[in-house]
């Protein structure tokens, strides 16, 4: 039985790679930091540590998560993505598989990808699905996926997962699940939420109900969340 559609597919008709690393070459040339991802997660892990980059598009954080000395893996289910990944890099190795069906080959994968399961089984010392990717999965697939994630964490380990919470901070017209989701599909997986923030540069996450700012009114709920769960 084939995978479910991804929300993903549904917005690109896995078409996108090569429109999509164009847009972030155009924001790099003007010196936005591309690598706030991989920073955040070179910081929690030794050095040499295997990390698998879950969703990674054209391999924007695999790729630098590479070049800071770690042992990567990435995997996604589009394959332009992957196309314009495996142009950038032969350090990492690249994976086109479905995140909800890492256990079984995928059907739809190149010959060259004879041992994606194999390559994507693990153990990993840190997952990260940054960019959406977990809002981006087909639903009702998510706690599916984060089982099949948390499984393969090293003793230890940690899944680190970055995602809009609302319109404005995702490429869709609505959330279609909230943090407290999130967290139980976590829980349920085996993982507990170790610290939460409202971005990849470690700004904290305070919601409406924290700090109150001038005049006494609530600061306003963070429109995205980076989370760090542990095995």
């Amino acid at each position: 039985m084939p995978p479910a559609t991804t929300r993903w597919e549904t917005l690109t008709a896995g078409r996108s790679g090569r429109s999509y690393a164009d847009r972030f070459a155009r924001l790099a040339a003007t010196g936005v930091d591309l690598h706030g991802e991989a920073t955040f997660c070179h910081a929690l892990v030794a050095g040499g540590s295997r990390v698998l980059d879950a969703g990674c598009g054209t391999g924007r954080v695999a790729i630098r998560l590479a070049e800071l000395g770690h042992r990567c893996v990435g995997v996604d289910v589009d394959p332009s993505m992957l196309d314009v990944a495996r142009d950038r890099s032969t350090a990492v190795r690249w994976v086109l598989a479905d995140l909800a069906a890492l256990a079984m080959p995928a059907a739809f994968a190149p010959p060259d990808d004879a041992g994606a399961p194999a390559a994507t089984d693990g153990p990993f010392d840190l997952i990260v699905a940054a960019g959406n990717v977990i809002a981006l999965l087909a639903p009702g697939t998510e706690a599916a996926v984060l089982h099949e994630l948390a499984r393969r964490l090293a003793p230890g380990g940690r899944l680190v997962a970055g995602f809009g919470l609302d319109a404005a901070h995702l490429p869709l017209p609505a959330t279609p699940f909230g943090l407290a989701d999130y967290d139980g599909w976590c829980a349920a997986a085996g993982l507990t939420l170790e610290r939460r923030f409202a971005t990849w540069q470690g700004t904290p996450f305070e919601t409406g109900d924290g700090p109150r700012g001038r005049g006494d009114r609530p600061v306003a709920a963070p429109g995205y969340a980076v989370s760090v769960h542990r095995a």
